[in-house]
């Protein structure tokens, strides 16, 4: 970021670092410390990659802090404590992106906990459940995406009687330091891939989850994309390439030019930030969530 939109450190910390304590006071400190103020993007804050820094109430008061209206990935134990803060949970988990729908061997578990958590979502609120292809394991691309097909039919039904949404992820496979910023052998790794597989589906309940990092790493060209495909993303996540870091000036990715190219299509979904901090975690956050904030 340059001068002028920098964030100076020990500000934000006296603003917002308290939350990392769970010592976050209430509405007026809140309105405070907001990043994100526009309303033009939603975001939303992805658990897993803060859970070893802060309690899930310690990031729900954050959220509410930064302006953030979503904390996404969470199991479903953990709701009550967004409804106490009154947040909301942008996307829901499911199977593993390991085992997927590319395999007919993985179906009954795959639908079963689908359907569960599809269940879960529709009582909640939440609009999303996320899942996978599965990993390749001598599975051709051509069958996998076949599989994929007539493995997604099969669920699909019930998420359009209960209002919720099955996004489809696109990872990586290049990146191979880290089990969380590659995953080598899976096969929905290509954005065409992916889309093929939702368009064939034929279900307005049927979306992508569209991955800026892995989508960087595996096709590149992402505002074209998202100018194209648009009507097919159900989700948006975030992070910094290389190394799936925070979104600094240390890495690629222009994020108010792809957070401005959403806004051009209309785009209504969660943007939720999915980085895996390597320094201050409220410091980035913050950062992040305002250079989101276009």
């Amino acid at each position: 970021m340059g001068k002028s939109g920098s964030i100076n450190r020990r500000d934000v910390l006296c603003a917002a670092g308290a939350a990392a304590a769970g010592a976050l006071g209430g509405q007026a400190m809140a309105e405070e410390a907001k990043a994100a103020t526009k309303g033009r993007i939603r975001q939303s804050i992805v658990y897993w990659c803060f859970k070893d820094h802060w309690t899930f109430e310690e990031t729900a008061k954050l959220a509410k802090k930064l302006g953030v209206q979503s904390i996404e990935l969470a199991d479903p134990e953990l709701w009550p404590i967004l409804k106490k803060y009154d947040l909301e949970c942008a996307i829901a988990g499911s199977h593993s992106f390991k085992v997927g729908f590319n395999n007919p061997d993985n179906w009954e578990e795959c639908i079963a906990k689908v359907k569960a958590r599809i269940d879960a979502a529709a009582d909640f609120g939440c609009k999303n459940v996320i899942s996978f292809t599965g990993y390749a394991n001598g599975i051709s691309a051509e069958d996998g995406a076949k599989n994929c097909v007539a493995g997604f039919k099969k669920v699909i039904g019930y998420a359009e009687k209960k209002g919720v949404n099955i996004c489809l992820e696109m990872l990586n496979t290049r990146d191979d330091t880290h089990p969380m910023k590659g995953h080598p052998g899976y096969q929905g790794d290509h954005t065409d891939y992916c889309i093929d597989i939702i368009k064939k589906v034929g279900s307005p309940r049927m979306k992508l989850l569209f991955d800026i990092y892995h989508v960087q790493i595996m096709d590149g060209d992402v505002i074209r994309r998202i100018k194209a495909i648009h009507e097919y993303i159900g989700h948006v996540h975030t992070a910094g390439n290389p190394g799936r870091a925070e979104l600094d000036a240390t890495q690629e990715i222009s994020y108010p030019a792809i957070m401005q190219a959403l806004v051009d299509v209309k785009y209504k979904g969660f943007v939720g930030q999915e980085f895996i901090p390597t320094r201050d975690p409220v410091v980035g956050l913050t950062e992040a969530v305002k250079l989101c904030d276009v």
